[in-house]
């Protein structure tokens, strides 16, 4: 995780959410009252999750605040006493969608039905390089010992690139996890926006398994469509202590399913605690932690939530692109600080 150029839901979160520089964002200070559901949640969960990457953040105002998360019995007065929710960004509606951790089938050798290699990156990459079509059609990579795993198929890889991270069902029985390696230097372009923009599908149409089906059957459309994201990603293999833990994040720690959100550091900080009202089907109310991030999450009201990883997280996750808001928990002085007037 950490780079996610776009991770699978973001493919059609660009769609409706292109993105936006930096800008002077409204910042209001609320109480903990305004948290739609707050005094409901499992406090102590959030708390676990946050301690995971507390002592990665960045700023003088956090390492006290780890030091007493440390010792904490009483979750919810622990967030009430040191932090004050932030909203940023006024009344612009968040955008949430969701992002999990596929599970491919795979094979150490080539065979008639793993032919589609995972490649790590070649040392001659630096800076903007060959696009995602001259990779696969020069064969520049092939034979030169790069390939990771060779998986079945193409179109699984591909949103594995998207994703950034994965593991691999190895036909030997292992298995073994990918993360991002780096990437070929060019912009991630999304496919669902694409198929929008011929009028294949009405955007609210587009989610990661109408793209996925659409493309299977449209082998050589579909093809193209993929050529149409010139970004190409390379991966490295990640060693798997524990698997039920989930892939690492941009803090290099293993995030959490239904607690760990993808977010906009410009905005958010890295490990801040992240209080989210998502709206739409299946509302959400839950105290996330800000621990990654993605090439198509921009601006201060959007997250990408993390499900976790396989194929009934990867459904979840496909579905997700619901409006509400987002509010930060900052550190009170850091929150005065954002907040000067309040």
């Amino acid at each position: 995780m950490g780079w996610r150029g776009g991770f699978l839901a973001t493919i059609f979160a660009l769609v409706l959410y292109p993105g936006s520089a930096v800008a002077d964002e409204p910042v209001r200070l609320l109480q903990f009252s305004d948290l739609d559901g707050w005094a409901e949640d499992d406090h102590a969960a959030a708390l676990s999750t946050f301690l995971s990457t507390c002592r990665d953040i960045d700023g003088e105002d956090w390492a006290p605040i780890c030091a007493m998360a440390e010792t904490s019995s009483d979750a919810r007065t622990f967030f009430e006493l040191l932090f004050r929710p932030v909203l940023i960004g006024g009344d612009t509606p968040a955008l949430f969608t969701g992002y999990f951790e596929p599970e491919l089938e795979g094979s150490i050798r080539r065979t008639a039905r793993y032919r589609y290699p995972v490649y790590r990156m070649p040392p001659e990459v630096t800076g903007q390089w060959l696009s995602r079509e001259e990779i696969e059609e020069s064969g520049v990579l092939e034979g030169r010992g790069l390939e990771i795993a060779w998986v079945d198929d193409p179109v699984e890889l591909f949103f594995l690139q998207i994703q950034g991270s994965g593991r691999i069902r190895m036909s030997d029985g292992r298995v073994i996890r990918v993360g991002y390696g780096g990437r070929n230097g060019h912009e991630y372009r999304s496919i669902g926006r694409e198929l929008v923009r011929r009028g294949i599908y009405e955007a609210h149409q587009v989610s990661a398994q109408v793209i996925q089906n659409w493309v299977r059957r449209n082998p050589a459309a579909g093809r193209e469509l993929m050529h149409h994201n010139p970004s190409y990603v390379f991966f490295r293999e990640v060693e798997i202590e524990d698997p039920s833990l989930g892939p690492l994040g941009a803090l290099n720690r293993s995030i959490t399913p239904l607690r760990t959100i993808a977010v906009d550091p410009r905005y958010t900080p890295l490990g801040a605690p992240v209080w989210i009202e998502k709206d739409g089907e299946g509302p959400m109310r839950r105290l996330m932690i800000a621990q990654d991030t993605g090439g198509a999450i921009r601006g201060a009201q959007r997250a990408d939530i993390f499900f976790g990883f396989g194929d009934q997280a990867g459904e979840a996750a496909g579905t997700i692109r619901d409006p509400g808001r987002m509010i930060v928990l900052l550190p009170i002085e850091e929150a005065h600080r954002r907040v000067p007037d309040a």
